[in-house]
């Protein structure tokens, strides 16, 4: 699978975008200036969030391949965790001629009737990391999040041999990430280490409300042995600054750690790692979401089809609901595998 792409082109577009709304004020300033793209499709690729380095990190990926693979990239937006805005920025490449639209809708419920829009238009969609729950979808890009739910259960109850307390830093509930890992994490839990209670912390993906959560379950529980952070970009940080704070952030091996996995491989997450911090983190492939979005979307305004089996690069397509889906490998990342060269959390600034 060779990926095609084009530069992006500024002005022209940033001049169309003046038209429609405010959403000119989503427009990601850093996405270079646009080119006339020659005769290749025009990609409208809008943004999640710039408030989780997961989001940061994969953007920036976004940005180097639109580059490399000549992508002909209409300016990015940034929707901001903001379904609103994210229906906005749409209108805006309906606008300016994109031929296919890249999005990574975190409310999975509440984007529906803008898929309905697009597919009216015959205008294709990839979904990254996050599969609508309703709407025709040409390609999701996205790992097997039940399968992330599952690995931190099985982790943390081997840590912890099968007894203990254990706090679940979930994500927004409204999204299918959340469900998923959610769901998956309490059906182990229940099947396999009954004996583990787990004490369930809805966040809505936002590190400030785990905090307070949290430091709320260690005053009721202070004999609490085990976290599972659904989203290391957005829960690491405010997490460790607090465990610090109330002198329990042991390094692991000594008496009183807090056993701790997580999700999304930042480079974060892998010096965490190495300090003894946390135990353990499944790798989001922020790379492999970027590169795969823009192939899809190209192949999508270009025609091409697929279909449900193995691929090339090393994942599965399988059939869902209203399309297909990429389910990308996303590995366990240890003491014994941090420094593994090929972890993109280990080959990012």
């Amino acid at each position: 699978m060779k990926l095609a792409r084009t530069r992006s082109t500024a002005a022209a577009a940033c001049a169309l975008a003046a038209l429609t709304l405010l959403t000119a004020c989503n427009r990601d300033s850093s996405s270079g200036s646009a080119g006339s793209g020659g005769d290749k499709p025009a990609i409208g690729i809008d943004l999640p969030r710039s408030d989780s380095d997961f989001w940061n990190s994969y953007a920036e990926y976004l940005k180097k391949d639109i580059k490399s693979e000549d992508i002909n990239a209409l300016p990015l937006s940034n929707s901001q965790n903001d379904i609103t805005k994210l229906v906005a920025n749409v209108q805006v490449f309906q606008n300016t001629g994109a031929k296919a639209v890249v999005m990574a809708p975190q409310d999975t419920g509440a984007i529906a009737s803008t898929l309905d829009t697009l597919a009216s238009k015959k205008i294709p969609v990839v979904s990254v990391d996050t599969r609508p729950d309703k709407g025709d979808v040409y390609m999701v890009v996205r790992a097997d999040n039940r399968a992330y739910g599952t690995e931190a259960c099985e982790f943390l109850g081997e840590q912890l041999g099968g007894k203990g307390k254990v706090a679940e830093l979930q994500g927004a509930l409204d999204s299918i990430n959340g469900r998923d890992r959610s769901e998956a994490f309490a059906e182990c839990m229940k099947t396999k280490f009954p004996d583990i209670k787990v004490f369930e912390l809805p966040t809505d993906w936002k590190g400030d409300v785990a905090s307070a959560k949290l430091q709320s379950l260690l005053a009721q529980h202070p004999d609490l042995n085990g976290i599972y952070m659904q989203a290391g970009g957005v829960f690491l940080q405010p997490t460790l600054a607090l465990l610090e704070q109330k002198g329990l952030l042991k390094p692991a091996g000594e008496k009183g750690h807090i056993s701790i996995i997580s999700n999304d491989g930042i480079p974060q997450e892998f010096e965490a790692i190495r300090k003894g911090q946390i135990d353990a983190t499944v790798s989001q492939p922020a790379d492999l979401y970027a590169k795969y979005a823009l192939y899809y979307a190209e192949a999508a305004a270009e025609g091409r089809t697929f279909k449900a089996g193995k691929t090339d690069h090393g994942s599965t397509i399988i059939e869902i609901p209203g399309g297909l889906e990429d389910q990308l490998p996303a590995p366990l990342v240890t003491k014994d595998n941090v420094d593994d060269k090929t972890l993109w959390g280990n080959n990012v600034g």
